[in-house]
């Protein structure tokens, strides 16, 4: 009987309060009325071992893993053991859940470290972005208040600006032909819509004349010369709208393309050029103040900025001048055919000389499109 007592001494625990005191926790309730069970049930089926040595109970005790409750000592029968799993309180059914929890999201406590310093690698990398875009801004709005501040200064008489009298005696020529010769493809358009309405009204009229001709058996030959000379007409004229529609497309991409892109070189070199006078200017005006320690270090920062703003402008400069150059070239080389080509087709047109006129359209390589083809083919968009 004493054994006995011993050895369930042995097994019971003994709840220790933060003062070192014993007491009751509310939370071991389930696991206390579970032992007094255990308790009853090893009396009445008793133990064949005695307890151990404390050293021993502590060296081979259960394992957090595999707690269990014991109603005879560490040495009794196994018919003694309650497993935990089979004791379920609340607080063990929450651990549970958040085991689960973990397994399915893949986040554990050894998740902790890595996924921090993600979230830190990818919060700097925010702000990097941020303050990159900042910095943008800032440098805008600076270069942009200097621009301003330059133009009023230039429109009122305040301010000095940078003159390349030569080029800008060539750059005022360019965009004076392009206004000429966009009147020119103006009234080259509507010539070429007006025509094409002619020969509309001709073909229409040499299909009437024919029909007539059928049907007036005293005025068939006359309805027929006509319907003949209309349909001749009409073949020419269709032969002159291939001739004025290549001059048309030619001076189209020589104003559109050509001309165009090198007066938006020419806008960048005026952009370019407003930049340059402003970071002079205030350069210039950092130069006539106080020459202190702080003033200098704008001075160098202002100069540095002059600098890039002045190679950018030599090089604008430069690409101007040689597009100016290439330009004059390459409209003399056009136009020059163009003009030959709708002179020889309106003479050969108007002169009833259709051999003359269909010779000017292979001298240009001029293609005509078959009749009925008012639509380019997909093949011919492409």
């Amino acid at each position: 009987m004493t054994d006995s007592i011993m050895s369930k001494a042995a097994t019971m625990e003994i709840p220790i309060n933060s003062n070192g005191d014993t007491g009751t926790l509310p939370e071991d309730d389930s696991l206390e009325q579970a032992a007094k069970r255990q308790w009853s049930l090893g009396e009445k089926v008793g133990s064949s071992r005695g307890p151990r040595d404390l050293q021993q109970v502590m060296v081979s005790g259960p394992n957090l893993n595999e707690t269990s409750i014991v109603s005879g000592g560490y040495g009794g029968t196994a018919e003694g053991i309650i497993p935990t799993s089979s004791i379920k309180g609340p607080a063990i059914r929450y651990n549970e859940q958040f085991y689960k929890r973990i397994e399915v999201t893949g986040i554990g406590p050894n998740m902790n470290h890595s996924s921090s310093s993600s979230s830190m690698t990818a919060e700097e990398a925010t702000k990097g972005v941020a303050v990159e875009k900042i910095e943008q801004v800032k440098k805008w709005g600076l270069n942009t208040y200097k621009c301003t501040k330059q133009m009023i200064s230039e429109r009122f008489g305040r301010g000095s600006r940078t003159v390349d009298l030569e080029l800008e005696a060539q750059i005022e020529v360019l965009r004076d032909t392009k206004r000429k010769y966009e009147s020119v493809l103006r009234l080259a358009r509507a010539l070429t819509n007006h025509f094409y309405n002619m020969v509309q009204t001709q073909h229409a009229l040499g299909d009437t004349f024919a029909d007539l001709s059928q049907k007036s058996p005293e005025l068939r030959d006359e309805f027929g010369f006509n319907a003949e000379t209309q349909k001749l007409l009409c073949k020419n004229g269709e032969t002159l709208l291939g001739a004025i529609n290549f001059f048309v497309s030619s001076i189209n991409t020589l104003v559109n393309k050509t001309m165009e892109d090198t007066l938006m070189t020419i806008k960048l070199y005026e952009n370019a050029r407003l930049e340059f006078d402003a970071y002079r200017t205030d350069l210039e005006e950092l130069s006539a103040g106080p020459k202190d320690a702080v003033t200098m270090a704008r001075i160098e920062t202002a100069q540095q900025q002059y600098q890039v703003q002045k190679d950018k402008y030599e090089r604008l400069r430069s690409d101007v001048i040689i597009k100016i150059k290439f330009l004059e070239e390459n409209k003399v080389k056009v136009m020059h055919k163009q003009l030959l080509l709708f002179h020889n087709a309106i003479s050969a047109y108007f002169a009833g000389n259709q051999q003359q006129l269909e010779q000017t359209l292979r001298q240009f390589n001029i293609k005509l499109r078959p009749p009925g083809a008012d639509k380019p083919s997909w093949l011919e968009e492409q």
